[in-house]
């Protein structure tokens, strides 16, 4: 797919910049940043989705199940 976008100079030159010096064509590292920006907006929807989540339910051991995964740890001094 084509797409045409405006960018400041300033940036356009900066990403020239890398893709020669990463032998890449143009396409590919806009295509690469465009992948990169939405894998990360998305592991922020996720938290975000999760963050939900769990300001409305208490996602806190219970206190008998927390002393008893604590019992069976090893005493050691770190």
């Amino acid at each position: 797919m084509k797409v045409a976008i405006s960018l400041p100079d300033a940036l356009f030159l900066m990403a020239e910049q890398l893709a020669a010096s990463l032998n890449k064509p143009r396409s590919q590292l806009y295509s690469d940043a465009l992948a990169a920006y939405l894998r990360q907006h998305g592991a922020h929807d996720i938290t975000r989705r999760l963050n939900q989540v769990y300001s409305k339910q208490n996602s806190a051991l219970d206190p008998a199940l927390a002393r008893a995964q604590y019992s069976i740890l090893p005493d050691e001094t770190w």
